[in-house]
């Protein structure tokens, strides 16, 4: 399904190439952390690893405050979808952990709304300047990838095992991050999801399969208002198997529309942590906007 997006749009971007030059960005979104980025730095990789490292067409660190609330940071998203995904310019998205639920409220709930249209040119806060006064109907995303995504929540919220104060907590307790938004509104944007299993510090407290952090319930992107317990295939003990692709669930839970399962750890292999060096799922992500990003 990616390379038919891309040639589509590769296709499209010729038919338009004499009115305008248009130019293809790839945004990375971070998760929670301890604010060590600095916000509105589009140049600042230091969440993911070596800046030099590939990841994807004209890549740009979506930093914001990853200790805040997912409402109170969300602007900083909005602003970086404004300034490189509008106009005649195209975005592919890849966000992990936390970074889900900020990708997934812009779209819900701005995704509809009129965006003017920008120069690419961001100030030192992230902010880019109009160009021709013209505004369109939310953005111009390709596809998003989604490494470990929290958009399902966390156990580890609801239990109180991150022994912070950070407000961000609060929105990864799972209720509340299922109730955030409707998740099932991605402006038709598919999300692909990339699931981690390499989890053991934590096992007893998240369900299912999970990568030390985040459950599959969440990473696999399954619907519902409640947290399930999802493995991998010929796991016992567990409620489900989590499928890949767009099929819902061994016991009958769907996944949110336009989520599709693209890695399923069934070799429990990758964690959640990109530990400064694009490491765990990140990994995986990134060689897929190698790829597809282009």
């Amino acid at each position: 399904m990616k390379t038919l997006i891309g040639a589509a749009v590769a296709a499209a971007t010729l038919l338009v190439s004499t009115e305008a030059a248009a130019t293809n960005y790839t945004l990375w979104i971070h998760g929670k952390n301890g604010n060590s980025t600095k916000a509105g730095n589009y140049a600042d990789f230091s969440y993911w690893g070596p800046a030099g490292t590939a990841a994807g067409v004209n890549k740009k660190a979506v930093n914001w405050n990853g200790t805040q609330r997912i409402g109170t940071e969300n602007y900083r998203i909005r602003n970086a979808l404004d300034c490189f995904c509008t106009g005649t310019n195209w975005c592919y998205v890849a966000a992990h952990s936390a970074g889900d639920l900020q990708i997934g409220y812009a779209l819900s709930l701005y995704g509809g709304s009129a965006r003017s249209k920008k120069n690419a040119a961001p100030n030192a806060n992230g902010e880019c300047g109009n160009t021709d006064g013209s505004t369109q109907t939310g953005w111009n995303i390709k596809w998003v990838d989604i490494a470990s995504g929290a958009g399902g929540g966390s156990e580890l919220a609801d239990h109180g095992d991150w022994a912070v104060s950070d407000p961000l907590v609060s929105d990864l307790v799972t209720t509340t991050a299922r109730a955030m938004f409707n998740h099932n509104t991605t402006r038709n944007v598919w999300f692909y999801m990339f699931a981690g299993s390499k989890g053991t510090l934590y096992s007893g407290i998240l369900p299912g399969q999970d990568d030390e952090a985040v459950a599959y319930h969440s990473t696999g992107g399954v619907s519902g208002s409640g947290n399930g317990s999802y493995c991998n295939p010929g796991d016992w003990f567990c409620g489900g198997t989590l499928n890949t692709g767009t099929g819902a669930c061994s016991d009958g839970r769907a996944k949110w529309g336009f989520h599709s399962v693209s890695l399923r750890d069934d070799g429990e292999s990758f964690n959640h942590h990109a530990n400064g060096n694009w490491g765990g799922i990140v990994s995986k992500v990134r060689e897929d906007v190698v790829k597809y990003a282009y």
